[in-house]
């Protein structure tokens, strides 16, 4: 087929080249008015707006909230019990090298990865350690301590093999009481999950909320308007052009309730310093609590700003075509 045919019968070639540079340019530069005229109309009306991303920002900082606290209490649950360790404690009156051959034994199971055996003096040391002990322990005549055995359990294992070298340590003649430090953290780690899908469905129905109040925003800037788009659509302008400033709109709305939101988790953290310090001080410094990570606070106003960009752009696809 002939390419001239193609084209309007006053239109070469020649012409609808040139003229694509300036279709690109006009383009551009009504994306530029659109983004500024947008910005310029939420500015004009700083009470609304305020509200808005105020709605917005408040329903994207919780998510942010519950995702600092479960990262938090992660570190702590790591920090307070780094592995499953289970303490065997001898019967009293059990020697030194009672507890080596028993400590032997256990080192050769496949499902232990290491044993420490703890005398009743070095017992007694950390008692003296702790507050309120010192006096007390100076009174005895004797080491009442026993003997103990910490059995790391191999790395990897499931729930149930450590319950039962947990049976098996019981069941050894000579040890008198087996405390299973790893049934607290499984605890944890089942609450953790918990927690973490809550965090995502509490997320996703606060990003949905977030999503109908832009679009309502936006419905009602339309609605508001629907004279002026009746005279666009006459004078021949396409949905794609009389749409473009509501959608900027929405990436705004979106953009300032990231910052805010993001603001608001900052705020937050620091709320949190003070008696966060406090608590690893208690610990010894073996408690790092941390905060969000820098990559999350700058990706959630983007994030934001697509979201409200999203918003937008189905409410005003829909209020576009009911008015057609």
């Amino acid at each position: 087929m002939n390419t001239s045919t193609e084209l309007p019968h006053n239109e070469t070639p020649a012409h609808a080249e040139r003229h694509r540079p300036r279709k690109f340019a006009s383009w551009h530069e009504h994306h530029g008015w659109s983004a500024g005229a947008s910005l310029r109309r939420l500015m004009s009306r700083p009470l609304g707006t305020l509200l808005t991303v105020a709605v917005m920002g408040l329903a994207l900082a919780l998510p942010l909230a519950f995702y600092l606290l479960l990262g938090n209490v992660q570190k702590m649950g790591d920090a307070l019990g780094q592995n499953q360790t289970v303490s065997a404690f001898l019967k009293s009156g059990q020697t030194g090298s009672a507890a080596e051959l028993i400590a032997t034994k256990l080192r050769d199971r496949a499902d232990v990865a290491a044993v420490a055996v703890k005398t009743p003096q070095q017992g007694l040391d950390e008692l003296a350690k702790m507050q309120g002990f010192g006096g007390a322990l100076h009174a005895l005549d004797d080491n009442p301590l026993p003997y103990v055995l910490d059995v790391l359990p191999k790395p990897g294992l499931a729930a149930n093999e450590v319950e039962q070298l947990v049976t098996d340590l019981r069941a050894i003649q000579g040890i008198d009481l087996v405390q299973d430090s790893g049934t607290w953290r499984q605890r944890l780690d089942a609450l953790l999950g918990v927690g973490k899908r809550t965090a995502m469905v509490l997320a996703a129905l606060l990003t949905l909320a977030a999503l109908l109040v832009v679009g309502n925003t936006i419905r009602m800037d339309i609605s508001s308007r629907s004279e002026e788009i009746d005279v666009l659509m006459l004078v021949g302008a396409s949905r794609a052009f009389v749409r473009r400033p509501y959608l900027y709109a929405g990436i705004w709305y979106g953009l300032f309730s990231g910052l805010l939101a993001a603001l608001l988790a900052v705020l937050v953290e620091l709320a949190l310093a003070e008696p966060v310090s406090r608590l690893g001080s208690a610990y010894e410094g073996r408690l790092q609590i941390g905060g969000l990570p820098l990559w999350l606070l700058i990706a959630v106003p983007f994030a934001a700003a697509v979201l409200g960009w999203l918003g937008a752009r189905l409410v005003s696809a829909w209020q576009l075509r009911k008015a057609a």
